[in-house]
């Protein structure tokens, strides 16, 4: 059981760090890059960035926290393993407002912006960006500090457990 629940940790602080740095990475380089740029490049950018993102290796880091997070929670109910749990279950819910926010706020303004079309059929790209580009980015820095914060907590969560066994 001791090894279950420590790699139930590795996998859910291996989950909440990739999760952390991909919205990271968008908050701090992707969006800043494409606000210089054209209204067509970033609706073009962000569309098929939409549409690439959904891959096997995404979907299992994105919804495997879920599953390993809540494994590691349930594992670690036990009493000689509690003292590790609140910072489990306080990743746990950090990862899911990441969640929550990306299948509440994200995906849908990704959806609406690929039901806009083409770039090159659309006849305000302006209006189209406006709609998507400032709610997208502001809810991305949310779910980054948030998978972030999850992230931290998994990582003290490791050391917590390791000192334990110690």
């Amino acid at each position: 059981m001791k090894a279950l629940s420590t790699l139930s940790l590795i996998l859910s602080t291996l989950s909440a760090g990739l999760m952390a740095g991909l919205f990271a990475a968008f908050a701090y380089a992707v969006m800043p890059g494409l606000k210089q740029s054209s209204s067509r490049t970033l609706v073009e950018a962000m569309q098929r960035i939409n549409v690439a993102i959904l891959n096997p290796v995404f979907m299992s880091a994105f919804m495997g926290g879920l599953l390993f997070m809540l494994a590691a929670v349930i594992l670690h109910w036990r009493a000689d393993l509690r003292p590790v749990l609140p910072w489990v279950i306080a990743g746990f819910l950090l990862y899911l407002v990441m969640f929550f926010v990306t299948a509440g706020v994200n995906v849908p303004l990704n959806d609406q912006l690929a039901k806009a079309g083409a770039p090159g059929e659309i006849a305000d790209l302006g209006a189209v960006r406006a709609a998507f580009e400032d709610k997208w980015v502001a809810w991305n820095v949310v779910r980054a500090v948030a998978a972030t914060g999850s992230f931290g907590c998994f990582i003290w969560a490791l050391i917590k457990h390791g000192a334990k066994s110690q």
